[in-house]
């Protein structure tokens, strides 16, 4: 079982538009595979930094004088950037979301089909797990990850209910999970309510959503003027917060003017519509189906 499937591999090289001296960033480096991809056409002066915070991911790392992995959370992208000296960037490379190794590895707690510990971090080393906020978290704040992150319209008395049954004993496990949401799922539709229940909790374990937030906010203040933005979303949320910072600038909201009535923005999109999977590749690889790209290019000053 190959540890992850790169989706819409060519169209996220193509994408980068990458030149062989260039300097690249793929932040979600996982199995490699679009790392490998970038490797190819770069050449002997070329550079690509990767991030990725599952220590899993360090087997994958070619032997490459190239290449240099930086193991940490893509939320510190600036930094690490400039202790390597490698800002200005030509391009960045995001493929969010949870790898096809971290939802195939019962343990991490990814999955609905494996009975296994409520875990859910995509870094170990996180303090906080999916358990610990199902067993910490008061009515209030539990009612927001799951209405915000999963958007639930049961938010409100899933809540109250997974209150009341952590009284008695500990939601620890997927497959306790997956028996107290089950009376919440409206009939054929069980399958669809545990994955947004369980997204919910996953973001919320990662602040995903405020990681993606502070990459886009860097990736204007990294990249070169006419470098690339290539970033894969996978759930509206995600999709959401790409395409407004794209347009304007901004996560929500109209892009600002100046005095003048100029509109600034750090971007403007390469593709006017995403692109998404063929049937082809759904085919192939089923967790592609739900997947978004979008790319954009650095404005000049």
């Amino acid at each position: 079982m190959s540890y992850h499937t790169p989706v819409l591999f060519q169209d996220c090289l193509d994408g980068l538009r990458l030149r062989p001296d260039g300097t690249y960033v793929d932040v979600t480096f996982g199995g490699g595979g679009h790392s490998r991809g970038i490797l190819a056409q770069l050449g002997e002066k070329g550079r690509l930094f990767a991030f990725d915070q599952d220590p899993d991911s360090a087997r994958n790392a070619p032997d490459d004088e190239r290449f240099t992995l930086i193991p940490q959370n893509f939320r510190f992208i600036k930094n690490f950037l400039r202790m390597y000296r490698a800002i200005p960037a030509d391009g960045i490379l995001a493929d969010l979301g949870v790898s096809s190794h971290q939802f195939d590895t019962p343990e991490k707690g990814f999955s609905l089909r494996f009975d296994a510990a409520l875990d859910m971090r995509m870094n170990p080393a996180q303090p906080t797990s999916a358990a610990d906020i199902l067993m910490n978290y008061d009515e209030a704040n539990l009612r927001r990850v799951l209405r915000e992150y999963g958007e639930l319209s049961e938010a409100g008395k899933l809540a109250r209910h997974l209150i009341n049954v952590r009284s008695d004993r500990r939601i620890d496990t997927t497959g306790k999970l997956m028996e107290l949401i089950q009376p919440f799922a409206k009939r054929g539709q069980e399958h669809q309510f545990a994955a947004r229940v369980f997204q919910a909790l996953r973001i919320e374990v990662n602040d995903e959503l405020g990681a993606l937030k502070s990459l886009l906010t860097q990736a204007a203040e990294i990249l070169a003027p006419g470098g690339r933005l290539v970033i894969i979303s996978y759930h509206s949320l995600e999709d959401r917060l790409v395409k407004n910072f794209i347009r304007s600038g901004k996560f929500e909201g109209e892009a600002e003017k100046d005095l003048y009535g100029n509109v600034h923005v750090p971007f403007h999109a390469v593709n006017r519509k995403p692109i998404r999977p063929d049937d082809t590749e759904i085919t192939q690889n089923n967790r592609a189906r739900s997947a978004v790209l979008r790319i954009a290019e650095r404005n000049k000053e």
